[in-house]
């Protein structure tokens, strides 16, 4: 037997001990409480927090596969989805499910959009479907699961989508246009009322993901923000997705996905009659569904309410502000676009911005990298707020610590343009075997892996052939996953 595999359990050990090494483990995951990590976890305080996770203990075991055994669960989703296409403003005949987050949402809007176009457009054979290219890459992952092949608009200088540019790729095959309310990089809305629009001139399905603001920009709205149309009140708009679980402030596993109608949802579900199992149907791309998830998320709109979510969302706004002022202020930073709500990015053409954010890193604020252009990216949630002051002095710390390294960062281009004529040059897998020496192994117990920081990143973003990346990337993920 291979010396470095684990055996599966002869005997079972005892709970504590399970526990005891369960606590172990967590040890070494990176701290969050101190509202230094941004966009994995949204938190809605302690005392919120007591309720919504006793809810999920008490569903844990429960199944939503057969809802006539479980109408508890049936009940719950049902009144979930009720609440939030409430705030969406769906009107009186719309629809929707639970998911387990915005990329299974993602997935059957997708799906959906396939099947509708085979009952209604039964000439095309090959669907398509236009996003910007800022969309979120479960759109990409839900294309490769479908068959539905995706063609990329463009953005303008405002970082929204060119409107002018998806209507003149729309073609005899397109049957849905996606937009995000608002996108990840930067936090910007698009045009929805525009696309709305398009989308009713060529009958198309015109799905909005609204994943990160669905539970967020009603409540900035209802502050007095200035917040563009994006949900069913533009008419052109045939579903939406937004995440419980990020600004709903539930536990992981809770999204929904909303229908303008009925009618269009039949085309999510999944029927088999001929199984000698018997009847099947899911609403769903799972079968078996935790309830825990359900009920977290049902808990957690019941015991915080529009008017938390309001408090909650004043914070955010409140902190977010004071943020991007402070980054601004810094010599070389720039906040990128005109973020709607608490998501942005800043950059600097002044500074390697991956460098600023290993330099944060050290000092214990973790931020994820963009490319095209390089920034550093910031989701803001309650549990980031009144941390603001700590948070600007490391980022002046860290900037100043760059600024003091201008020899390190000069062999960190060189590196990087080295890597970046070889990519042109040598086979590919040569290359990917020489890049493999310098992304290294991302496990977080190797303080120093290269792939976590800033020249590695830069090196993967000067490589023009995107295929490498993506090899390079499959084999780190492959390490990832191995014990």
């Amino acid at each position: 037997m291979n010396r470095h595999s684990i055996e599966f359990p002869g005997t079972g050990i005892s709970g504590d001990d399970v526990i005891s090494k369960l606590k172990s483990l967590k040890m070494n995951d990176a701290p969050w409480r101190n509202g230094r990590m941004f966009g994995y976890i949204y938190h809605a305080g302690d005392r919120e927090s007591r309720v919504i996770e006793q809810a999920y203990h008490m569903f844990c075991n429960e199944n939503a596969l057969n809802p006539s055994l479980f109408s508890s669960l049936r009940k719950l989703e049902n009144e979930t989805v009720a609440m939030v296409a409430d705030l969406l403003h769906a009107g009186e005949d719309y629809a929707g499910n639970m998911t387990t987050g915005g990329s299974e949402s993602i997935l059957v809007a997708v799906k959906t959009g396939r099947d509708w176009a085979r009952k209604h457009k039964p000439e095309i054979r090959e669907p398509e479907m236009i996003a910007p290219v800022t969309t979120h890459p479960a759109f990409s992952k839900a294309v490769d699961l479908t068959g539905v092949t995706v063609r990329y608009a463009p953005i303008s200088e405002d970082k929204k989508v060119d409107v002018d540019a998806i209507e003149k790729m729309i073609n005899s095959n397109t049957v849905m246009i996606t937009a995000s309310a608002p996108c990840f990089p930067y936090g910007v809305i698009d045009p929805i009322e525009e696309i709305g629009a398009v989308a009713k001139k060529h009958n198309l399905l015109f799905h909005v993901d609204s994943c990160l603001g669905g539970l967020m920009l009603p409540f900035v709205e209802d502050l007095g923000y200035e917040i563009p149309p994006f949900d069913f009140r533009v008419s052109g708009v045939t579903s939406i997705s937004a995440d419980i679980h990020k600004y709903g402030y539930s536990p992981k596993g809770a999204s929904v996905i909303i229908y303008r109608s009925h009618e269009l949802r039949k085309s999510q579900y999944f029927v088999m009659s001929s199984w000698p199992g018997g009847l099947y149907a899911s609403p769903t791309m799972l079968g078996t569904r935790s309830g825990a998830p359900m009920a977290a998320a049902w808990a957690a709109l019941k015991t915080i309410g529009r008017d938390g979510y309001v408090r909650m969302a004043d914070r955010v706004m409140t902190s977010t502000a004071r943020m991007r002022e402070g980054i601004e202020a810094i010599p070389g930073l720039k906040v990128m676009a005109k973020p709607v709500m608490s998501i942005f990015a800043f950059t600097s053409e002044k500074h390697d911005i991956y460098r600023v954010g290993d330099e944060l890193a050290k000092r214990g604020w973790n931020l994820d990298k963009l490319q095209f252009p390089s920034a550093l990216h910031m989701t803001v949630s309650y549990c980031n707020t009144g941390h603001e002051d700590e948070f600007l002095s490391a980022l002046k710390e860290s900037v100043a610590a760059v600024e003091g390294h201008k020899i390190r960062d000069a062999s960190s281009h060189v590196l990087i343009s080295v890597v970046r004529a070889m990519s042109k040059l040598l086979p590919v897998k040569w290359f990917r075997k020489l890049t493999s020496r310098f992304t290294g192994s991302m496990d977080s117990k190797e303080k120093g892996a290269a792939t976590t920081g800033a020249a590695a990143y830069g090196m993967m973003v000067a490589i023009d052939n995107r295929e490498n990346v993506d090899e390079i990337m499959l084999d780190v993920l492959d390490k990832l996953y191995t014990v």
